[in-house]
């Protein structure tokens, strides 16, 4: 595979979950990516100081700003060869807060991104596979099966999901989420269900036989960087991205948690029910067939998620996009 030479990397939202890993590595692979500069463009929403341990390295810049910010996002982004548009308000809860923020950051400046792209510019774009909504849970999603995003998340993050495509960009529709990053969720499925094992040492279950599909945040960072090598045969495409081995209910996923905690107890209650009615199995093969390998399972995952609740024991962090 040919190299790319003098790279720049926009991130918006690159202080974030994601975000920080993914600089972390393309810093890391810089030399054989071809990366001359990478840019964080990014308000630090949460007062997230996660690209501290990386700020030594002189490719890497950042640039305080909000996204609304159109004039200013447009010019740093005409500098940009690869853009990445991360910055978002993440999760149903987070967005009904604020819905019409909701809907500026997470799609307005994904569209003013795309609409500004040039031919020679490339733009990769993290969506959710929670659009693909309630199914039975028995038949396999694919990249060609329905959408039906019901939230104000799920339609913001879809929309731009289509802004990006029509550009000629490349999409993500990930997978729920988990392990540790510089800028830490314990809001997410798996690292919330993992924390309530070592904490807690129960879990009251609704809708337990919902199945979802989950991928550590390492193996996303790998799909991004796979995809900037391979840009041009699948521009115009989106993937699937997630684990092929965790399609899983909630019940089954804390029963793996539970091989890990012993003492981990199992209730079921159906005192609630989900919004987004997120019950599918995913087929994540086209990425597969890309060449893409996740490496790190649940059971890694789980493992990980357990030592940084040591570590984190005595802090006061929320950790939480709420």
């Amino acid at each position: 595979m040919q190299k790319n030479s003098g790279l720049r990397i926009l991130i918006t939202g690159g202080a974030g979950y994601i975000g920080t890993v993914l600089v972390e590595q393309l810093l890391a692979r810089a030399e054989e990516l071809g990366v001359e500069k990478i840019t964080v463009f990014d308000n630090l929403l949460y007062k997230q100081d996660g690209l501290f341990p990386l700020l030594t390295n002189p490719k890497l810049e950042f640039v305080f700003g909000d996204v609304r910010e159109t004039d200013k996002l447009k010019a740093i982004a005409s500098q940009a060869d690869v853009i990445i548009p991360l910055a978002a308000i993440v999760g149903m809860p987070a967005c009904n807060r604020n819905p019409q923020a909701a809907w500026d950051i997470n799609f307005e400046h994904v569209a003013i991104l795309s609409e500004s792209l040039s031919s020679s510019q490339k733009i990769l774009y993290p969506d959710t596979n929670s659009l693909y909504g309630s199914t039975d849970g028995l038949q396999m999603i694919t990249e060609d099966s329905p959408v039906a995003p019901i939230s104000v998340y799920g339609k913001t993050k879809y929309n731009a999901e289509q802004s990006v495509l029509q550009a000629g960009g490349i999409a993500f529709r990930l997978a729920t989420v988990f392990g540790t990053s510089y800028r830490f969720r314990k809001d997410l499925l798996v690292n919330d269900f993992v924390l309530r094992a070592v904490t807690d040492k129960f879990i009251v279950l609704f809708e337990a036989h919902f199945k979802r599909n989950y991928i550590h945040v390492r193996d996303v960072v790998d799909a991004f960087i796979l995809m900037i090598q391979k840009y041009d045969q699948y521009k115009g495409q989106v993937f699937n991205v997630g684990l092929s081995t965790a399609n899983l209910s909630k019940l089954e996923l804390c029963e793996a948690i539970k091989k890990h905690v012993p003492e981990f107890v199992i209730k079921q209650d159906e005192f609630a029910k989900d919004f987004d009615k997120r019950n599918y199995i995913v087929s994540n093969a086209k990425l597969e067939a890309a060449g893409w390998a996740p490496k790190r399972d649940l059971d890694f995952g789980i493992k990980e998620l357990l030592k940084a609740y040591e570590v984190l024991k005595n802090s006061n962090t929320k950790y939480t996009n709420l």
